[in-house]
């Protein structure tokens, strides 16, 4: 059974949310929460939340063992953008882009 987590508007690009999260899919959820801790950018804690809380929502709402499980899938996809404006040189006015992502994690229960 596939268990979905997902963390949405969160303020970081997903370009650099997915950095981290290529290395997630196929690991135990333990492996991957020690890995995350290790990392030293800090959109790994950001994802390390997601992690539990897929882990968590599997043991309490589908009664699935926590050691037993598995990441299947793991992505960052763009949210919303925030247009923001920059004062440049002889009156003018440059937009920045701030980009926000929706993370999300699938676990699964790993065969015997």
């Amino acid at each position: 059974m596939e268990v979905k987590a997902t963390a949405r508007h969160v303020s970081v690009s997903p370009r650099k949310v997915r950095l981290v999260l290529e290395h997630l899919p196929g690991r135990r959820i333990q492996e991957a929460l020690s890995l995350l801790q290790h990392m030293p950018t800090p959109s790994a804690r950001l994802v390390a939340k997601v992690v539990k809380t897929a882990a968590a929502d599997a043991e309490n709402n589908y009664q699935l063992p926590t050691d037993a499980l598995r990441i299947k899938a793991a992505y960052a996809d763009e949210a919303r953008r925030l247009r923001r404006y920059r004062a440049r040189a002889r009156g003018r006015a440059s937009t920045i882009t701030r980009r926000g992502s929706h993370i999300t994690v699938v676990v699964e229960e790993q065969e015997a």
